[in-house]
């Protein structure tokens, strides 16, 4: 189970141990809450625990005040390790530091130290993702804000090469965990499983079908009320698009695809874009950067499962 997007920390452990227990679930099964540094406390995060939160993913984005206010956050650095602590001291196992790179004025000093800062913390998992301009955004509309390719590929680089230093291995193109810390609800994804979304905008999928939500809270809780479905619109996949989409998620994790599954592989490993680990072809580092290109070489002759 994964609460997230807006700011779930709002809610109190009573609210949301009144949603966790209306969900039937395993009594492993892993819950995560997204909160922003500036909302948390022990006290919060010891009522979570109670109520069955095993894991946290604390929206770090950066540690510089100038880029956490290019990004629109709210909070200040220094509640990043006041709230990693207030995490451990509650007891709960593991944790997320989620960053993003690219924003305006961020430079690739910048994020070298945004990264140093957030390792002194040994966190099991960093996730660290390209800032991406969507259509319809307000950052779509000022292109002096647009993120430079070239920089964050660099940027990509240098986030693995110390990452992987500190003993975090790349498990998914934009995650790096100590063994045993990947996100279960991450996984889930890239390996095409089935995912039930609540609330406004949220998306699901079963068997090939993928249906999202009406997008604004107010009409979603109106249809809730008045017994309708929030279901905006749906897609249904067939047997060979789910094939290839499955292959395409494959590889953006370490596991990769079949070798065979690849057209022109060994083109593909003389250029250094992936390795061979038994049968199976995984990005490297310059492949991960590339992975759009490579994925394009992907045929659907081969089941998603070999």
């Amino acid at each position: 189970m994964f609460f997230g997007g807006g700011t779930p920390s709002l809610l109190s452990p009573e609210q949301l141990g009144g949603v966790l227990g209306a969900v039937p679930r395993m009594p492993d099964a892993e819950v995560t809450v997204e909160c922003n540094p500036e909302t948390v406390s022990s006290a919060l995060l010891e009522g979570y625990r109670r109520v069955g939160v095993n894991r946290i993913s604390l929206g770090v984005q950066a540690t510089s005040p100038g880029v956490l206010r290019a990004l629109g956050r709210a909070h200040r650095p220094e509640s990043v390790p006041a709230a990693v602590a207030a995490v451990r001291r509650a007891g709960i196992p593991t944790f997320n530091t989620d960053l993003i790179f690219g924003a305006a004025g961020q430079s690739l000093r910048s994020w070298r130290q945004t990264l140093l800062t957030v390792l002194e913390l040994e966190p099991p998992h960093v996730s660290a993702y390209a800032l991406t301009v969507e259509p319809g955004t307000p950052l779509a509309t000022e292109p002096s804000r647009h993120p430079d390719p070239d920089l964050q590929a660099d940027m990509y680089a240098v986030a693995d090469e110390l990452l992987t230093q500190a003993g975090l291995d790349w498990y998914e193109l934009s995650n790096w965990a100590r063994p045993g810390h990947e996100c279960r609800h991450n996984l889930l994804y890239w390996q095409q499983g089935g995912y039930r979304g609540l609330g406004s905008a949220a998306h699901s999928h079963a068997d090939g079908r993928r249906w999202w939500n009406v997008r604004t809270p107010e009409r979603y809780i109106r249809s809730v009320e008045e017994g309708r479905s929030p279901e905006a619109a749906a897609e249904d996949l067939d047997e060979a698009t789910r094939r290839i989409e499955g292959l395409e998620l494959a590889l953006r994790t370490r596991r990769g695809v079949p070798m065979a599954a690849l057209e022109s592989a060994g083109e593909l490993r003389e250029q250094g874009l992936i390795d061979a680990a038994g049968d199976r072809a995984v990005l490297t580092r310059r492949g991960r950067l590339l992975a759009n290109e490579v994925s394009l070489r992907l045929r659907d002759a081969v089941p998603t499962g070999s």
